[in-house]
């Protein structure tokens, strides 16, 4: 019991982190007039994840995201019993954070942004928003795969993986958001009840992470090694 006690904290503080600093900094971005601009709101995202999945990754796997719990879940790197505590777990720690961001930062750039929601740019139509968030949350699964799962891993800690979300933003941000994780956008639409265009931060990241799984666990995972002969009888 003790132990999942520690990686649903685990869960819950890692993604209460990533939402509230990628949230607060959408809003303090609208709130100091764009100063922190997209390079800054990437960078906040990117190096809170680094952080927090490197303090972490020991404790509970730090997964932070329902896309890359579903990605271990399918390349069985995860138990279905403990995805789904998982995955609530991020949930109401995303809605948590969003509450804390709309307490404590400015009220107006707070209601305006909706507390960090992402948005799609009216350009952009929900099946091109789905596909883009379903490539960049490939790659950010992958990260977590190439360097957090694999055997062959680099010891890099969480920095590869905080790292995709500074390229997936610079990308993707004006595009969707670049949100990449289903909790990352319902924590901050259940708190401003703005749900425009949010299944696209379900199908997509889902996707994304699916796939993602699935080609980890088939084609680029090394394979397990044999099990040892059992010893001779006489």
């Amino acid at each position: 019991m003790q132990g999942i006690i520690r990686r649903l904290t685990s869960e819950f503080l890692g993604t209460f982190a990533l939402v509230f600093i990628g949230g607060g900094a959408v809003v303090v971005n609208y709130s100091e007039g764009g100063a922190l601009g997209l390079i800054g709101v990437a960078l906040a995202h990117a190096l809170v994840l680094s952080v927090m999945v490197t303090a972490l990754m020991n404790v509970s796997g730090a997964h932070f995201n329902p896309a890359v719990t579903l990605g271990l879940w399918i390349a069985k790197k995860t138990e279905t019993k403990s995805a789904i505590m998982y995955v609530v777990t991020q949930l109401v720690a995303a809605a948590a954070a969003a509450l804390l961001v709309k307490l404590v930062l400015p009220v107006v750039p707070g209601e305006v942004t909706s507390y960090g929601v992402p948005r799609i740019a009216p350009a952009v139509t929900m099946t091109n928003a789905i596909i883009i968030e379903a490539v960049l949350t490939f790659f950010l699964v992958s990260a977590v795969f190439g360097t957090a799962v694999s055997p062959e891993a680099p010891s890099v800690g969480g920095f590869a993986i905080g790292l995709v979300l500074l390229f997936d933003i610079l990308v993707g941000g004006p595009l969707t958001g670049a949100a990449m994780n289903p909790a990352r956008a319902f924590g901050p639409a259940l708190v401003g009840m703005d749900w425009h265009g949010h299944a696209v931060y379900w199908v997509g990241p889902l996707a994304g992470g699916a796939f993602a799984g699935f080609l980890w666990a088939k084609v680029l995972l090394p394979p397990a090694p044999a099990p040892a002969p059992a010893p001779a009888r006489d």
